[in-house]
């Protein structure tokens, strides 16, 4: 639980992982390299997926030179009922996005 809330408690990630989590297909990490205003340098993406990945909040698969990131709402919410959702969509109350649902994934 700490490597979850440690990883959702910076904005950067906690916007990456709200976008992996808001859709069914895969997302390619060069995707999240602009946020809002702001551009991440491909370091400091690199580093942020490396903190989601950690916390077991995605998974991330090699497809040539590009990586491909799933959500792993699904598992985390099986063990954590109802704190995905709450993340999700504290985070999208407070960013003025729409609320969205954590609907466990495969």
């Amino acid at each position: 639980m700490e490597a979850i809330l440690h990883a959702l408690s910076d904005p950067a990630r906690v916007a990456i992982f709200a976008g992996i989590a808001g859709v069914d297909s895969v997302s390619k990490c060069s995707v999240f390299a602009n946020i809002g205003d702001r551009v991440i340098p491909k370091s400091s993406l690199s580093q942020h997926f490396k903190v989601l990945r950690e916390a077991g909040l995605i998974r991330s698969e090699r497809q040539g030179v590009e990586m491909r990131n799933t959500s792993r709402c699904g598992e985390v919410d099986a063990r954590y009922p109802g704190l995905i959702a709450a993340i999700l969509n504290a985070y999208a109350a407070s960013s003025g996005a729409a609320c969205v649902s954590a609907a466990p994934q495969a």
